[in-house]
């Protein structure tokens, strides 16, 4: 068994120095969270385009890799769109590995020792949000407790796992056991933001900044404690409490906005940071949000921007956000996609066709007009009825849509005074955007499997309208982020994309999920 404990150990060290009566099931998730991390990664060795992976064969019992040094990893078919951990081992030769970091390390490819690392990361980060979660069997559960519905932050912490895709789907580097326990959301803490004062003549503001972080002449700029113990190094004065969601560096104030603060940290594999860029670019945004959520006859709200503050340094910076829950009655539950897969509505297909009909109507009417949303699980949000219908939707985080300002101005929409890479006319971008987050992104995610996700979209795409976007969505393969292959070329600036087979058509082998 090759399973270098290295980071395991780490972590279960630090662990029994700060919560001790997790550590016996941090051990004991241990070995599913490998599978985890390895199906995530599998997935990626089958479908991305590696350049080190001369050639793919299809058999009855799985699935070959063969390397540009001669040698063969095997393992199970592959469903591109599958959720489960179905991913227990692959072999390298006549090699067995079970770990996905060791797997990483053995592979001997370019940059392939710092992706072990974050991979072994991922695995005992992954280990540890599960040992900590107060449900890691309780599901499915109802959309409406015996106390009451759940509050959007709830919600949020429900997603213990992350990306549903992406090996480094806990990867928290830099982030000590105490640090994951004091604010990852999974671990359900109150997390005391803090403030910086800083001169107004010295920041950039847009939008309306509250009076409550108005000091006479100076801004207060809210501040995570992680990015004022290891980055500012200055004083902070404390603000409120708030509860992290599923971004982590995002918290709901209660009966207040969301607040989305730098945190200079690499989580997953972005460091999540504020550039001054995003808060020049967060009131047009806005008020291009607004507008196309009015053409939309009611099938989408997209969360306001309040307000956006820095101190002209991506360290130092804050957006005030409404809460999603601006836009649910008092008998309806709003909640991000990516907590649909801890109830039990997906496993209804008339209730997921019906999901994917919202959201693809949705989405496929702003692609017509010109915006390509980030519609992935965590932005995208679902209002439900209490029954658990799927009644509309809510968009947040404008941050990284893709706006065409040629199909804006065609259907009478003056496009935002923006340049930079929010901006695009080509067509190929745009639908990579939309489709690599929404089909290959929550749609899969939620569906859990490409034979469910196929059928969903057969059930949904008939009757709606006919548009070049729908007909590329029917006839081609998917477009997804090669995410992999972004973390083994660090020198390749932007997304890097793969095509994955249309679920609509997509073959399955014995031993596929």
């Amino acid at each position: 068994m090759h399973r270098p404990p290295t980071r395991e150990a780490e972590v279960a060290e630090e662990l029994a120095g700060v919560r001790p009566d997790l550590l016996s099931r941090y051990a004991a998730e241990l070995p599913g969270a490998r599978a985890a991390v390895l199906t995530r990664l599998w997935r990626a060795l089958a479908h991305e385009p590696l350049p080190w992976c001369a050639g793919r064969v299809r058999g009855a019992h799985g699935l070959a890799l063969r390397l540009a040094d001669g040698r063969t990893l095997y393992g199970p078919h592959a469903d591109p769109y599958a959720t489960s951990a179905y991913v227990t081992g692959v072999r390298l030769g006549q090699e067995r590995y079970a770990d996905p970091a060791a797997l990483m390390a053995a592979l001997g490819v370019s940059h392939g020792s710092a992706f072990a690392a974050e991979l072994a990361d991922s695995v005992a980060s992954l280990a540890l949000s599960r040992a900590g979660a107060d449900h890691p069997k309780g599901w499915p559960v109802e959309i409406t407790p015996a106390g009451g519905r759940r509050r959007d932050w709830e919600w949020e912490q429900r997603v213990v796992d992350g990306h549903p895709f992406h090996p480094n789907c806990r990867s928290r580097p830099g982030f000590s056991v105490g640090d994951q326990l004091a604010y990852g959301p999974e671990h359900r803490p109150v997390v005391r933001l803090s403030a910086v004062a800083v001169p107004a003549a010295g920041c950039l503001a847009t939008g309306e900044w509250p009076e409550e972080l108005r000091e006479g002449g100076r801004l207060l700029v809210p501040v995570h404690p992680w990015q004022a113990a290891h980055v500012l190094g200055r004083p902070c004065a404390p603000w409120r409490p708030a509860h992290p969601l599923m971004s982590l560096r995002t918290l709901a104030v209660p009966d207040g906005p969301h607040v989305k603060t730098a945190l200079s940290a690499r989580l997953t594999s972005s460091v999540r940071d504020i550039s001054p860029y995003s808060v020049r670019a967060a009131a047009p945004l806005s008020d291009l949000g607004e507008e196309l959520a009015a053409r939309t006859g009611g099938l989408l709200h997209v969360t306001r921007t309040l307000g956006a503050v820095t101190a002209h340094s991506a360290d130092l910076a804050a957006l005030l956000r409404e809460s999603p829950e601006e836009y649910a009655a008092p008998d309806e539950h709003v909640l991000p996609v990516a907590a649909l897969a801890t109830t039990s509505l997906p496993g209804s297909p008339d209730w997921l066709a019906g999901f994917a009909r919202l959201a693809l109507t949705v989405g496929l009417f702003l692609l017509d007009l010109g915006v390509a949303l980030e519609a992935h699980g965590q932005n995208l949000l679902v209002v439900l009825s209490a029954d658990g219908t799927p009644r509309r939707l809510v968009y947040r985080d404008l941050a990284d849509i893709r706006i065409s300002p040629a199909r804006l101005a065609a259907h009478g929409i003056t496009p935002p005074p923006l340049t930079g890479r929010l901006v695009t006319d080509d067509e190929t971008a745009l639908r990579r955007k939309l489709f690599g987050s929404l089909v290959a992104g929550a749609l899969a995610g939620t569906a859990g499997s490409g034979p469910a996700l196929g059928a969903a979209l057969a059930a949904a795409l008939p009757g709606l309208p006919d548009t070049a976007g729908l007909r590329a969505l029917r006839e081609g393969p998917v477009p997804a982020k090669a995410l992999t292959l972004m973390r083994l070329s660090p020198g390749t600036p932007g997304d890097q994309w793969t095509s994955l087979p249309n679920p609509l058509v997509l073959e399955h082998g014995p031993s596929d999920q």
